[in-house]
């Protein structure tokens, strides 16, 4: 029986579609906030319509990870606790302009108030938290799937409530089988560029867009450090087997790129490929970072300003762990130089549809 958080984000989804298909579980309960709960149900009927789940064996449970208990009814918690054995906590603020009370509201506290129910199922096999890689902070140099708190500092709330959230994951693991998550940068999909929002690296696409009549579009800053950016589908082949892997009980994963390039290089194929021209010159990051401090500046272009932060990101991320444990099924990330085009189509076909922009403050 399974239980997730953070339905119907994204990468939720697809972790239902591709567990419906290749894992036929018995039971599925989602926790939604009630006004998500309509559209949580739009996505389970949708779902159940083309992999043919029985809706019967799929339930919506309106809660919230912020309250005691999940706002969950004594009849609820005494029926999940009979059946639940796998925990997806997915749920969290992404966003990396989030005000640092609702993050941690949201991120630490939920994810604490997650911990206390999980920590309760007599018949747990496995609880799955979605960290990130990010929760390095401002950390340099290499950085081990079994690092955690190594003293950093960090670049946003984001990551900083992501990092105390592990903190207090960590500490269950000691007697609650768990399996933590540290993802890249999610992008869309590898074969289709399904993505439900233009964030991250679509900022710069967005970007793009906006400037594509000049002549000469520059670098932004020297761009020397690694972009870790990393495909849906590989996320969720990776995280569906580590779920029912032994072997990865009490594992921490950086599902991050094992062949990353430098982000100059990315930014050059991301514009070849959107605009059909290179960069010219270079635009100093901290002439960029001032130009974005004017609001006026980031929502026309739409752009987030902390996204400019991982232009200079001196982190390399080790994914040994996970690149020994994946092999084993066949599971590899794919080069993400063959990623860049199809993000581009999916991109140049939905760039204007504005439920996919996020809303720049």
């Amino acid at each position: 029986m399974y239980f997730f958080t953070g339905f119907p984000g994204f990468i939720a989804l697809m972790l239902l579609s591709e567990l419906i298909g290749k894992w036929a579980p018995e039971k599925i309960y989602t926790l939604v906030l009630p006004h998500m709960k309509d559209k949580a149900i739009a996505e389970k009927e949708r779902i159940c319509s083309f992999t043919h789940f029985p809706h019967e064996k799929w339930e919506v449970i309106e809660g919230d990870i912020t309250k005691p208990n999940l706002s969950l009814s004594r009849e609820q918690l005494h029926m999940l606790a009979s059946s639940v054995t796998h925990v997806f906590h997915l749920a969290a603020i992404y966003d990396l302009a989030v005000p640092e009370n609702i993050a941690r509201t949201v991120n630490v506290e939920g994810t604490k108030r997650v911990n206390e129910w999980v920590s309760s199922l007599p018949h747990l096999q496995r609880y799955i938290y979605f960290s990130t890689a990010y929760v390095s902070g401002t950390r340099q140099g290499m950085i081990f799937e079994h690092e955690l708190d190594k003293g950093q500092a960090f670049k946003n709330h984001y990551e900083e409530t992501k990092f105390l959230a592990e903190v207090a994951v960590q500490e269950i693991a000691r007697n609650v089988p768990t399996t933590i998550i540290r993802p890249g940068i999610v992008v869309g999909h590898s074969k289709t560029g399904e993505t439900i929002k233009f964030d991250g690296l679509y900022f710069m696409f967005n970007m793009f867009e906006r400037l594509k009549f000049l002549p000469i579009i520059p670098y932004l800053g020297k761009g020397e450090a690694q972009g870790n950016f990393v495909p849906v589908d590989y996320i969720i082949d990776a995280t569906l087997y580590l779920a029912h892997a032994d072997e990865a009980s009490g594992e921490t994963y950086h599902l991050t790129d094992p062949n990353p390039y430098h982000m100059r290089d990315i930014y050059r194929m991301m514009m070849t490929e959107y605009l059909g021209k290179e960069p010219k010159g270079t635009l100093p990051l901290r002439l960029a970072k001032w130009a974005m401090s004017f609001s006026f500046v980031r929502q026309w272009l739409r752009v987030e300003k902390e996204a400019l932060e991982y232009f200079e990101c001196a982190s390399i991320y080790d994914a040994t762990n996970a690149r020994n444990t994946l092999i084993k099924a066949g599971i590899v990330c794919p080069d993400f130089r063959d990623v860049i085009p199809v993000m581009a189509r999916y991109y140049r076909k939905h760039r204007n549809d504005e439920t996919k922009q996020l809303v720049i403050r």
